[in-house]
C-alpha cells in the first residue's frame, strides 16, 4: 500500500487548479473582463483575484507559461454542469425495436406488424424484422424474402433498409432504419 505524506495536499479532484493548488514559477493572467494583465507570480494574481473578491482558475495549464483566469469558480462550475446536462438532455438514443413474423402470417397479422414498425419509425428507432421457420418451413424462404419486400415497400415513405434480408440460423432478418428528418 502507497502512503502519502499527511503535510502534502490531499490529491486533486478532476478539473482545474484554483487558488492556491496553481504551481509555477509565473502564469499569464486574465481579468474578469478578458483582459490580459500580463505575466505574473502567482502570488501577485492571488492578491489581484482577492481584489476583485473572485477566484484565480487555472485554464491553460500546459501552455508556457501557464494561463489563469480571475473568475468565479463556483459559477463557472454550476454553469458547466447545466451545459453539460443539457447536452445530455439533447442526445437521441436510437433504439432497436423486434418485430417477428412467420413465413405464414395472415393478411391482417401483417398488416398489424406493418403499422407497429410504421410506429416504431416514426419515434425514431430502427426496426429489426425477423421472420422465424419451424420445422420445413426453412424450405421456404422466399416466403419470407417476399413478406419482407413488402413490408420495406409499404414502410419505404418512413425509413429505409439498413440491412438487406439475411439467414441467421432458422430465421431471416432485416433491418429498417428512419429516414433522417432535415426539418
Amino acid at each position: 500500500m502507497i502512503r502519502r505524506d499527511p503535510t502534502l495536499s490531499p490529491p486533486r479532484e478532476r478539473g482545474p487548479r484554483v487558488n492556491h493548488q496553481i504551481r509555477g514559477r509565473r502564469v499569464r493572467v486574465i481579468d474578469p473582463e478578458g483582459n490580459q494583465l500580463g505575466i505574473l507570480t502567482p502570488e501577485e494574481a492571488l492578491e489581484i483575484a482577492a481584489s476583485y473578491n473572485l477566484d484565480l482558475v487555472e485554464v491553460s495549464p500546459h501552455s508556457q507559461p501557464p494561463v489563469c483566469r480571475i473568475m468565479d469558480y463556483g459559477k463557472f462550475k454550476y454553469e458547466q454542469s447545466k451545459r453539460e446536462r443539457d447536452a445530455r438532455k439533447k442526445q437521441k438514443s436510437v433504439e432497436l425495436k423486434e418485430l417477428r413474423l412467420r413465413p405464414k402470417i395472415d393478411a391482417h397479422d401483417f398488416e398489424v406488424k406493418t403499422k407497429s414498425a410504421r410506429r416504431f419509425l416514426q419515434e425514431g428507432h430502427k426496426v429489426k424484422i425477423t421472420v422465424r421457420f419451424r420445422g420445413r418451413e426453412i424450405v421456404h424462404q422466399d416466403l419470407a424474402q417476399t413478406k419482407l419486400a413488402s413490408m420495406a415497400e409499404s414502410l419505404s415513405d418512413l425509413g429505409s433498409v439498413e440491412r438487406k434480408p439475411v439467414m441467421e440460423g432458422r430465421q431471416m432478418v432485416m433491418i429498417v432504419a428512419p429516414n433522417n428528418k432535415s426539418s
